[in-house]
C-alpha cells in the first residue's frame, strides 16, 4: 500500500466540558478538564495511521514540552516523523475547546509554530509526496504553504484531499483539479454563501464548490450524514447511529479514514463509508486524537452494520 502524506498543524488541546458555551461577556462553570493532543493535521494523520495507513506527517512544533509530547505521540501512533521540524522561537500550537451537553464544540486556536510551516519545509519531502497515494491538507498553516502544497501535489500527479478548515475564501485557481474538497456544512456555507438547511441547499452548495474545478465534493453534516457529489453522481450517505459524547475530531476522523481507504484503492463509496465509520467511533469518546479508533475497532463496527 502506498503512503498517505498529511501536511498540517499540530496543537495541544485543552478541553472543558460545560452545560453550554459562554456568549460574549459571560462566564460559565465547567466540569471535566482534559489536556490532549490535537491539531487538524495531526488528527488526520493519526486517524489515517490508526485506521491502517502508512503515514508521513509534515508539520512544525515549538521547542517546548508540548512539542516534545506531540512528537512522542506521533511516534507512538506509528507516523513517519522525518519531516516534523521544530521552531526555536514560536511555541507549539494550542487550542482551547469547550464541549457542551449536546456534544457540540467551540474552538479557539493559537497557531504558534504552525504559522512557521513554510513551502521550504514541504519541498524537502518532494520525493515522498511523488510516491504517495494522496496528500491531505487543511488550513491551520500559512496560505502560501497551502497553495504551494496543492501546486506541488498536482504537478506530481498526486490526488489532493483538501479539508478547508478553518474556512476562509479560496482562490478559484487553487481549487482547480483537486481530487476531493471536504468541508463540513458550516465551512461550506462560508465558502459558498449558501445556508445549508436541507437536501436542496446542500446540493446547491456542492454544485457551487464543484464549479470551482474540484473533481469531488463531500460535505459532512454530523448526525445528518454526508453529501457527496462528483462527475455524474450525487449521493446522500446517512450517518451511523451512535451516542455522541464529543464531536471535536469528527471531521478529521472522516478525512483520515477516507484517505486510508483511498490508499487501499477502495472505490469512492467504500471510502465514504469507511471514513464515516471512523468519524462515528471518534464521537463516542472524549478528545481529539485520544478518540480515534484502531483498525480492529473499525472493522468490528462495520461488520455489525451489515
Amino acid at each position: 500500500m502506498k503512503t498517505v502524506v498529511v501536511i498540517g498543524s499540530s496543537n495541544t488541546d485543552m478541553v472543558i466540558r460545560t452545560e453550554k458555551a459562554p456568549v460574549g461577556g459571560e462566564t460559565v462553570l465547567g466540569g471535566g478538564f482534559l489536556v490532549v493532543p490535537g491539531g487538524k493535521g495531526a488528527n488526520q494523520a493519526v486517524a489515517a495511521a490508526r485506521a491502517g495507513a502508512r503515514v508521513i506527517f509534515i508539520s512544525k512544533l515549538g521547542s517546548d514540552i508540548f512539542g516534545d509530547r506531540a512528537l512522542a505521540n506521533f511516534k507512538k501512533a506509528g507516523l513517519d516523523t522525518r519531516f516534523v521540524s521544530r521552531d526555536k522561537k514560536e511555541p507549539s500550537g494550542v487550542a482551547i475547546i469547550t464541549v457542551d451537553k449536546n456534544a457540540q464544540n467551540s474552538i479557539v486556536v493559537a497557531l504558534g509554530a504552525n504559522s512557521k510551516l513554510f513551502p521550504g519545509d514541504i519541498k524537502k519531502a518532494k520525493e515522498e509526496i511523488k510516491a504517495a497515494a494522496c496528500v491531505v491538507l487543511q488550513q491551520e498553516m500559512p496560505e502560501k504553504t497551502v497553495a504551494y502544497s496543492i501546486e506541488l501535489a498536482l504537478k506530481l500527479n498526486v490526488p489532493v484531499i483538501f479539508n478547508p478548515a478553518p474556512a476562509r475564501k479560496l482562490p478559484g485557481a487553487l481549487l482547480k483539479n483537486i481530487y476531493l474538497l471536504n468541508p463540513n456544512e458550516t465551512e461550506a456555507e462560508i465558502l459558498t454563501g449558501i445556508k445549508i438547511t436541507d437536501t436542496a441547499s446542500v446540493r446547491r452548495a456542492a454544485a457551487k464548490l464543484k464549479a470551482s474545478g474540484v473533481k469531488n465534493v463531500i460535505i459532512t453534516m454530523g448526525k445528518k450524514g454526508v453529501f457527496a457529489a462528483g462527475k455524474g453522481f450525487e449521493m446522500r450517505f446517512p450517518a451511523f447511529k451512535v451516542k455522541a459524547l464529543d464531536t471535536t475530531a469528527a471531521g478529521d476522523a472522516f478525512t483520515g479514514g477516507f484517505a486510508c481507504a483511498l490508499a487501499e484503492e477502495k472505490d469512492f463509496c467504500e471510502c465514504v463509508k469507511f471514513g464515516s465509520a471512523v468519524a462515528a467511533l471518534a464521537v463516542t469518546k472524549m478528545g481529539a486524537q485520544s478518540s480515534l479508533p484502531a483498525r480492529t475497532e473499525i472493522n468490528q463496527f462495520l461488520s455489525r452494520q451489515k
